[in-house]
């Protein structure tokens, strides 16, 4: 289906083509992106690393407790997290004390670090060609912490950056359009959806953001 049809669905179920344009969140041009500091980078990727599986509403009311907890998601402190500060978040009420969840902030510190020689979080992360989006997920996924499935989707959404989320409903339409014919994890199953995500990005101009979002509200 050309996505003027998807697009047409969509603004039938919300109330018409303003209303749905006014539902649709844009990402950050890359320049903008480019300059967002490392550890805006480091804080959400942790909150959304925190929120899966759990209540967002908890995670965001504690969330000035995260950001001092953390020494404000400062790169370099959290990535040399030693086992004294590691014991001592192990106890600290102002976050959710769970360790495998705190450990994915050293690790994800140090993941960021190391994108440092080749221009930084927000040239690399924020700079990663949408055409190729499924390739950035997967190094979130192999160099990042707990970064597979949707975490790191909805890592660089709330980011800012363009990003498509398999969301249920977003599922639910590549399933009703024969892109895929259950949740795509395989990597030729995620090509496919890029695929289908570039061919509808050439035909609307529109970004995978907003691509995404028509999706799901399509059905």
């Amino acid at each position: 289906m050309h996505f003027d049809e998807i697009f047409g669905l969509a603004a039938a179920r919300h109330g018409g083509e303003a209303a749905l344009e006014a539902k649709l969140t844009r990402p950050l041009p890359p320049a903008e992106l480019a300059e967002l500091a490392e550890d805006r980078w480091l804080a959400t990727i942790t909150k959304s690393v925190f929120q899966a599986g759990f209540n967002w509403k908890v995670i965001e009311a504690k969330w000035e407790g995260f950001e001092s907890a953390f020494d404000g998601f400062d790169v370099g402190r959290c990535a040399f997290m030693d086992d004294e500060k590691f014991d001592a978040l192990l106890q600290d009420a102002r976050i959710v004390r769970n360790g495998t969840k705190i450990a994915t902030v050293r690790d994800n510190a140090a993941f960021l670090m190391g994108l440092r020689d080749q221009g930084g979080a927000g040239k690399v992360l924020g700079g990663w060609p949408s055409t190729d989006y499924v390739g950035l997920l997967d190094l979130l996924k192999r160099d990042g912490s707990r970064l597979g499935g949707t975490t790191g989707q909805y890592a660089m959404r709330f980011c800012g950056r363009d990003s498509f989320i398999l969301s249920r409903d977003v599922t639910a339409r590549l399933i009703a359009e024969d892109i895929v014919d259950k949740p795509p994890t395989s990597k030729k199953a995620m090509a496919e959806v890029q695929a289908a995500f570039n061919t509808w990005m050439e035909q609307s101009g529109r970004s995978l953001t907003e691509i995404s979002r028509v999706l799901a509200m399509s059905l």
